[in-house]
């Protein structure tokens, strides 16, 4: 795989960087935002274009793929910002862009993009690890539409969305892939009972309980029972893009554990002349190569799936040797992606407290702040057994 950037790429991870550093505040990094601080952010990335980054120029958006906002996340990842980009933009826009119709696109994705419009995705369900498709929650037919009931939990900032994508069953048993089904359902409407929480990483999530829920037929994104695809899908490259921010998270932690080696002293010299701990950082910087390296292939593996998808790149000439399927390539890609994210990010982080030695554990230190959003990381989607038992299934 060539992972060269070309000069747009650099030009736009140099103006989301310039934007991430004036917006986040070094000595604020990992603390809990306001909802002044967030609208305002959010309004930012907007005019910035982040947040129709991945989505067609027709409705507004950037008209880019995976790598762009690998690039993107990245950058958030460095100053623990961004704080909705992945759930909103990422997974709950993808599947909005997978799933919904022409006429849903266009009601919706302008809205999105410019940022007068928050969504949230509600897929997992209690008891049910990550196992997203065991869905319980049911959507009943009716004659103006459909009745749901249930109830979805790590519904990530689903206390500040206007919207929520909810993934309910129509057809068959609990753990069956078919059957599934995708709803845009406004969180205000009656019978939605959201219960916001805060998260290790000081972020937001809730838990939303449906009962009775009435929606209207156009309601239903895409047609009635195909929602798997498209949510693995979604998942994947939301995956992708929290590995990206991994990435970044890492590079800041790695550059606080140097300096922080090179001014502390202990027996009349720097903590940076001892042996040991330059074995620890050189490990450190090691991982942060092998998380970027991955990253970087789970990207264009969502990227090569989703042009894949469109049509786009077909037609190159005739192949000696059949390829192999993008989507299988994507899902083992992003897997080991995802395990090398949460083991290693697991470890860098308690490196760099190890390091700091007891302040490492305090608020005002930042690198417990990153060493959390490391950990969040590895959980959320998947961790490192889950997405090796995926890899082994491919």
């Amino acid at each position: 795989m060539d992972f060269s950037l070309n000069d747009d790429h650099l030009e736009m991870r140099e103006a989301v960087r310039r934007f991430m550093e004036g917006e986040y505040p070094a000595q604020y990094r990992g603390e809990p935002e306001t909802e002044a601080i967030a609208a305002v952010r959010w309004k930012g990335m907007s005019a910035l274009g982040l947040l129709g980054l991945p989505f067609a120029v027709e409705h507004g958006g950037g008209g880019h793929g995976a790598v762009e906002v690998m690039l993107a996340s990245g950058e958030m990842g460095r100053v623990l910002g961004g704080d909705a980009f992945v759930p909103g933009v990422v997974l709950a826009g993808a599947l909005l862009n997978r799933a919904a119709t022409a006429e849903q696109l266009r009601r919706w994705m302008p809205d999105l993009i410019s940022g007068r419009l928050r969504v949230a995705a509600a897929l997992y369900e209690e008891n049910t690890r990550y196992d997203w498709w065991r869905v319980s929650t049911l959507a009943r037919k009716t004659p103006g539409g459909y009745s749901i009931t249930g109830r979805k939990t790590l519904v990530l900032h689903g206390g500040s969305a206007d919207w929520i994508v909810l993934l309910a069953r129509t057809s068959g048993d609990t753990a069956d892939r078919a059957g599934l089904s995708l709803f845009a359902i406004q969180a205000n409407a009656a019978g939605v009972k959201v219960m916001p929480f805060d998260t290790l990483d000081g972020r937001r999530a809730a838990h939303v309980e449906l009962t009775n829920v009435e929606v209207a037929a156009d309601s239903v994104l895409g047609e009635i029972g195909t929602a798997a695809g498209h949510v693995e899908g979604a998942l994947d490259a939301a995956c992708a893009a929290l590995c990206a921010e991994a990435v970044g998270a890492v590079d800041t932690l790695i550059s606080l554990t140097a300096e922080h080696l090179r001014t502390r002293q202990q027996f009349g010299s720097p903590l940076a002349k001892f042996q040991a701990l330059q074995h620890r950082l050189a490990d450190m910087a090691i991982a942060r190569e092998q998380l970027d390296s991955m990253a970087c292939a789970a990207a264009m593996a969502v990227e090569a799936d989703d042009a894949s998808a469109t049509g786009a790149g077909k037609g190159n000439g005739a192949q000696d040797v059949e390829p192999e399927n993008p989507a299988n390539t994507r899902r083992r890609l992003v897997s080991a992606a995802k395990v090398l994210a949460g083991q290693l990010g697991r470890q860098v982080g308690a490196s760099a407290i190890q390091m700091h030695g007891g302040m490492g554990m305090t608020d005002e230190c930042r690198v417990g702040h990153y060493a959390k959003r490391l950990l969040v990381i590895g959980q959320l989607f998947g961790d490192a057994a889950f997405h090796l038992d995926r890899m082994q299934r491919q």
